[in-house]
This record gives structure tokens, C-alpha cells and sequence, in this order.
């Protein structure tokens, strides 16, 4: 008898023998910002007229470049000289990156601290709890805000190439905004955060136009570094890889412009982003072009101004590595056909300069070289024909995707 019970012991499968199978591998979740944008007080006409805001919901679309298990969004007052009063916030599935619209059953309230409403310190940003809701990459998200009063002071993207949605009242539950006016900013959102199981690793681009998607495609998500996090979200060996823009549209290193300047914005917009391990710099042509636009500088100017730029680079450099992230240099893209900065051959040799110490050794900790990708080989101060928007300045989107194109994925592992 105890040798037939040893037999049907040994043909039983082991999961009945009350053996616990191998567990899996634990959980280590980790916080990552799968989108971002840069926050500034806008000026001219980038300010929404007043009464825009307060009373209002307003739906926004972005979409987060990596895959994670739950997220939370980071509302920001940077801009305010008061605390905001936000009446309640909701999150949502958006049916595509054009229109209002959410899918079915995907809504779901945001709450700060287990409450409905929040109050914005000024000058604050403020995280929303976190909400289990799977996300995938470029996956559409609605974002709806209700703002119980007008901003002291409008925190705001001007420049999001995307299309955002405001309804008198409370809408943060309305199925497609019908009849909401339109524009395209970005206002009080700063970031959409998610959770996955680690690891996980952010590539920040810190730029001006060129890296905020000037001359793109509106909702059509087609800046460089969008095609960047597409590229790293197909190779099943980086999907772990996230992208955000910190572009501003005049952005310069030195001074302030239509924004911050790059040093002024390093420490939040970089350095403060969860899980940064790279960055890239694409600076400088804001600061060489409006150094002449309306009057002609000494030599003696000039060779300042390349000196600064390249003290800037040093010291995003430095600040950047005492945090432990990889540093990558892009040179300045050719403009010598622009009739806003109309440079002439001076300026284009600051320009040359200036590459040239960027391509040195010893400097970023690598390279990616657009001028020699955009340039007109025939004219190499200038953009090739097919790859600029019809300003001399900015690409178009197909200048943008060889842009992306040229940078080896290798550089982040």
C-alpha cells in the first residue's frame, strides 16, 4: 500500500504537493515623469485674455512617452503672487491628441491629500495622489482642471502645439467639451508622473524652439523628441526609457527672453525631474542672434559672447554631473537665411566657434552633431531646403525626424 501511495505521489503534479512555485521577482516601484513642460509667465500675446480661467474647466491632452502601472499629475502656480483655489481635477483617457473627447468609463477624479480640491501655493508646484490607472506610451490623457478663481498670474506653456479645451462651469466629468473654446497652451500642468517596477531611466532635452516643436505640427506630436521616445519605445531593449521636453520657444543659456534662461530653469526643470539620467543641450542660437539683431557688436563683443555661451555649457555641465547625469551636446542648428536675426558672416563664425567646442573632446560627454545633419551642403550656414519650416530658423517635420534619427539610442544605456 505505502509503495502504490509513493508512486502516485511521484505522478502528481508538484503544485498539489503543496510546494510553493518560485515567487516572482518583487515589485521595486519607482516614480518617473513620463511628460512634462516648462512653466513660465507668459507675456504679449501669449496671455489668455482675463476671465479666461477662473470659473472655467479647462481639458488639456498630453501623453506620457513610457508604459507605467499607476501616475499622478503636478500642478503648478510658478507663475502666481497668491495661492490658487483649484475646485477639483479629473484624468482621463482622451480618444485621440485632436478634440475633447474621453473614453467611456476611463474618467477618474483627482484628489490632493484625499481631497476634491487643492490650493496652489504660489510660486508652488503640488502633486495630486496617485491614481491607479495603467498608462502606455503615447497613450492620450485629458487632464481637466476646475479653477475656482482667475491666477493671480497665468503659469503657462505658450508654446504646446496642442489644443486645449475651456467650458464655462464644472466639465470636469463632460464626455467631449462640445463647444469649448480653444487654444493652444498649456496652463497650470507641469507633469504627468508614472510608477512603474524599476528600473526606469528620463532623457531630459533642454532647449528653445527648436527642441519646443517650433514649426511641427500641431497635435501631431512630431518634435524631435517625439520621434526620439518613439524610437526608444520600439526597441524592446529601451522601452524603460522615458523622454521630456523642457523647450521653451525663445529660450536663451545667458538672459532671460520669452522665459527663464537655461541656467535660471536648470535647477527645476532638470535637475528636480524624478528618475533624470541624461540631458540633452540644445541652447545657444537665441543668445548669438539676438546679440546683433538690431545693432552691431565690437569684436571684442564677440568673443565675449562666445566666451559666456561656452561658460554656460560648463556650468550645466558641472551642475548637471554633481547629480549624476550624462551630459550630451547638440550643436547649433544653421540659420543664416533668417531674416529675424539676419546674421552675417560674423555671426556665423560665432556660431562655428561655438560648435567646434562643443564637438571638442573633453567637454559634454558625447556628442550629437544637428548642424551637420540639418545643413545645406551647398550652403552650409543654412538649413537644407527639405528640412526647414520657411524661416531660415526652424525645422520642419521632417527636419525633426532626421534630427532624431541621428541620435544613437546607445547613448542612453
Amino acid at each position: 500500500m505505502m509503495t502504490a501511495m509513493r508512486s502516485l505521489l511521484f505522478l502528481l503534479p508538484i503544485g498539489l504537493l503543496g510546494v510553493a512555485p518560485a515567487s516572482a521577482a518583487p515589485c521595486v516601484p519607482v516614480w518617473i515623469n513620463g511628460w512634462a513642460s516648462s512653466q513660465m509667465l507668459p507675456t504679449g500675446d501669449n496671455v489668455l485674455p482675463p476671465g479666461t480661467l477662473g470659473g472655467n474647466s479647462l481639458r488639456q491632452i498630453v501623453r506620457s512617452s513610457i508604459d507605467g502601472r499607476r501616475l499622478r499629475v503636478r500642478l503648478s502656480n510658478l507663475a502666481g503672487t497668491r495661492p490658487l483655489r483649484i475646485s477639483g481635477a479629473s484624468i482621463a483617457r482622451a480618444l485621440g491628441a485632436k478634440g475633447g473627447a474621453i473614453e467611456g468609463g476611463s474618467l477618474m477624479r483627482l484628489r490632493f491629500d484625499g481631497r476634491a480640491d487643492v490650493i496652489l501655493p504660489a510660486g508652488g508646484d503640488y502633486l495630486s495622489d496617485p491614481v491607479d490607472m495603467p498608462v502606455k506610451a503615447f497613450g492620450n490623457l485629458a487632464v481637466s482642471i476646475l479653477y475656482a478663481e482667475e491666477p493671480s498670474a497665468q503659469t503657462s506653456h505658450p508654446g504646446s502645439r496642442a489644443t486645449s479645451y475651456v467650458l464655462p462651469g464644472d466639465h470636469l466629468n463632460d464626455p467631449a467639451m462640445e463647444g469649448a473654446k480653444t487654444f493652444e497652451r498649456w496652463q497650470t500642468l507641469a507633469a504627468v508622473e508614472v510608477e512603474r517596477c524599476g528600473p526606469a531611466k528620463l532623457v531630459v532635452a533642454l532647449g528653445d524652439s527648436i527642441t519646443d516643436g517650433r514649426g511641427s505640427t500641431t497635435d501631431g506630436n512630431d518634435r524631435w523628441t517625439d520621434v526620439l521616445a518613439a524610437r526608444l519605445q520600439a526597441d524592446p531593449k529601451r522601452r524603460h526609457i522615458a523622454v521630456v521636453n523642457q523647450g521653451i520657444g525663445g529660450n536663451r543659456l545667458l538672459n532671460d527672453g520669452l522665459g527663464p534662461s537655461a541656467l535660471a530653469r536648470l535647477d527645476r526643470d532638470v535637475l528636480a525631474q524624478p528618475g533624470v539620467t541624461s540631458l540633452i543641450v540644445l541652447e545657444g542660437v537665441n543668445d548669438l542672434g539676438t546679440a546683433t539683431r538690431e545693432a552691431p557688436i565690437s569684436e571684442a563683443e564677440h568673443v565675449r559672447l562666445v566666451e559666456r555661451v561656452i561658460g554656460a555649457y560648463r556650468q550645466i555641465i558641472a551642475r548637471a554631473h554633481a547629480h549624476g547625469i550624462k551630459v550630451i551636446g547638440a550643436t547649433i542648428l544653421p540659420y543664416g537665411s533668417n531674416d529675424y536675426y539676419h546674421p552675417d558672416a560674423r555671426n556665423e563664425a560665432d556660431r562655428q566657434a561655438v560648435n567646434a567646442w562643443i564637438r571638442a573632446p573633453g567637454h559634454f560627454d558625447a556628442v550629437v552633431d544637428f548642424d551637420k545633419v540639418t545643413r545645406d551642403p551647398a550652403q552650409p550656414d543654412r538649413l537644407l531646403p527639405a528640412y526647414d519650416m520657411g524661416d531660415g530658423l526652424h525645422p520642419s517635420p521632417a527636419g525633426y525626424r532626421a534630427m532624431a534619427e541621428a541620435i544613437p539610442l546607445g547613448l542612453f544605456d
